[in-house]
């Protein structure tokens, strides 16, 4: 009787050491995973390095800042457009991205493209501009 007391006495304390290891493998993964993506918010990089490729991006007016994201990763911009959604979010730029059409570039962070599509001004009524007039 001693024996078995002794035996289910070693496996339950045998168990609780798994439970706790495995809880704290857990945590540590979690963690991990939210340091490495609170990280990406401030130093991700952009899409490529060099010159880039430039895209077309039609912002509508009212679209929200998932949207937002997500437009950009489907034109390839952007590697997450949770990442994105979090980093305008978190910026100065948060509400203050405008309706119209712009050129970004693969070679832009995300910080750059914000700061585009928050001007006052987009592609078309920057070209318009800065045509030189026939009137001369």
């Amino acid at each position: 009787m001693d024996f078995n007391k002794a035996l289910f006495g070693f496996i339950r304390v045998a168990f609780s050491i798994m439970i706790a290891l495995l809880v704290l493998f857990a945590g540590i993964k979690i963690c991990s995973i939210c340091y490495d993506f609170g990280y990406r918010v401030f130093t991700e990089p952009a899409m490529t390095n060099g010159d880039g490729q430039d895209v077309l991006v039609q912002v509508e007016k009212g679209i929200s800042a998932e949207e937002l994201g997500q437009l950009l990763e489907d034109k390839g911009l952007v590697r997450d457009h949770n990442l994105f959604y979090l980093q305008l979010k978190l910026s100065a730029y948060s509400g203050h991205i405008k309706p119209g059409i712009y050129t970004l570039n693969t070679s832009m962070t995300a910080k750059d493209m914000m700061v585009i599509m928050s001007s006052d001004k987009s592609d078309e009524e920057q070209t318009q501009t800065t045509e030189p007039s026939d009137t001369q």
